[in-house]
Formats: C-alpha cells, structure tokens, sequence
C-alpha cells in the first residue's frame, strides 16, 4: 500500500475509526472540526477525493461523506489497527465458561460460540464436523442500525440454516495459515450481503477441525473483535487437549 502518502494514511484510518463508530460517511468538515489535522478544507478535501480514486474511499450517495471500501478496511486491520488484547479477567472468564465441556467436543464448540457472541455482541458462527453450523446471538444484530433494514436481516436469518453456503466460506480459511480471516460485502458471495463483513478462525480439537468466527455490519470494530475471535480458536484448542 505504498500508493499512499503519509497524509493520506492518517486522514485513511480517521474516516474509518469515525465510520465505525457513527455508521455514517464521514466528510471533510468532521474531521477538520474534530482533529484539527493542521491542514485547509480544500487539503483535505483533495485527499479525501484521491482516496477515492485509489479506491480507498467510495461516495455512497450525493453528500459530502465518504466511507471505506473492503480495501481499505482490510488495509487497517493489517497496518493501522491498535488491537485492544483481552484483559487477564476476561481471559480466565471465557476459558471458565468453556472449560467444564473439554471432554465433549460438540458441546465445547456451541458453548464456545454462545460465548463469543455474549463477548462480541454480535451473531457468533462455528462449524462442526462436515455437515453442521451452530449459531448463537442472533438478537445483536438489531444493535447495528444497518439491519433496520428489514430485508437485510431476513437475508441474514434466512442464511443461518444454509450450512453449504458457510461450509464453502469456512473452506477458505482451512486452506490457509493466516490465523484471522476477513470477508466484506461481495466477498461473502451475495449481492445481499453488501453491507455485512466477516471474522473468523481456525480451530482445531479432539480430533476435530472447524473454524469459528462472527458477522455484522462491514464497519466491525476491529479493534475489540479480531483479538477475541482469535483467542477462543486458540483456547478452544488448548482446553480440548486438556
């Protein structure tokens, strides 16, 4: 990502951070007002306009807004995020939770989906065996204002049964090393998911191989999410060999 300048970077990763809090495009005005980036309205409306045409940025309607595109929010997970660790409490927390089914797998990895819902506040998937989804905290999803949409979320719903659809995702992820996966808009496959991204991870136990992870809205708060998600595949995998 060396196309961008040093000043497009850091206006790059403030429109993200404000769009993940505010579900809303973010234009020139609120960062000037906000951060005082030491630069005019006319700067950093330039450089908002050049994101765009690197293809960092999209306008999604007629406004001054702009908001990341999957390139860019994939590009801040990698090289802007400041990942916010579990503390120590929380840790022995979840491992508690799930410690008392490492003698049968199906249910450590039901129970451990019900916890990474509980600890995301978001919809929370995992695969077991070849043939079988467990989910848990679909009710978060109304937390998210991009599923008022009503059609949306009967989208998301109606694709939790629709175990081949998440068997052909997950398959993405056994076949590679990288620990954290990420899927936004049209990489889930559906028109219909635009809006949503996708974090998950492998987990291997007792014999079993499976991944686990959650779906929300694109703007995930990666901060808090992508360490959590990435401690119970591990966790999992300790407390099912003992």
């Amino acid at each position: 990502m060396r196309d961008l300048t040093p000043r497009q970077i850091q206006i790059l990763k403030l429109v993200i951070e404000e769009y993940i809090e505010t579900a809303e495009a973010v234009g020139s005005e609120t960062l000037e007002r906000k951060y005082h980036l030491g630069v005019s309205p006319a700067t950093l409306r330039n450089e908002m306009a050049e994101l765009v045409k690197k293809g960092y940025l999209k306008q999604p309607h007629i406004s001054a807004g702009r908001m990341p595109t999957p390139v860019a929010l994939k590009f801040y997970v990698r090289e802007l995020m400041k990942p916010k660790q579990l503390s120590v409490a929380d840790e022995v927390a979840v491992k508690e939770k799930i410690w008392d089914h490492r003698d049968q797998i199906e249910r450590l990895i039901k129970e451990s989906t019900k916890v990474l819902a509980e600890k995301t506040r978001m919809l929370a998937l995992a695969t077991y065996g070849e043939d079988e989804v467990f989910y848990a905290g679909t009710a978060y999803i109304l937390d998210s204002p991009e599923f008022f949409d009503i059609d949306l979320t009967k989208t998301v719903l109606a694709m939790l049964d629709e175990t081949d659809y998440w068997f052909s995702l997950f398959e993405k992820a056994i076949e590679t090393e990288t620990p954290i996966h990420i899927l936004i808009g049209s990489e889930l496959g559906s028109s219909f998911l635009e809006p949503c991204g996708f974090i998950y991870t492998n987990y291997e136990t007792g014999g079993r191989r499976g991944t686990i992870g959650v779906i929300g809205p694109s703007r995930i708060d990666f901060s808090y999410v992508v360490p959590i998600v990435e401690y119970l595949g591990i966790l999992i995998g300790d407390v099912g060999r003992g």
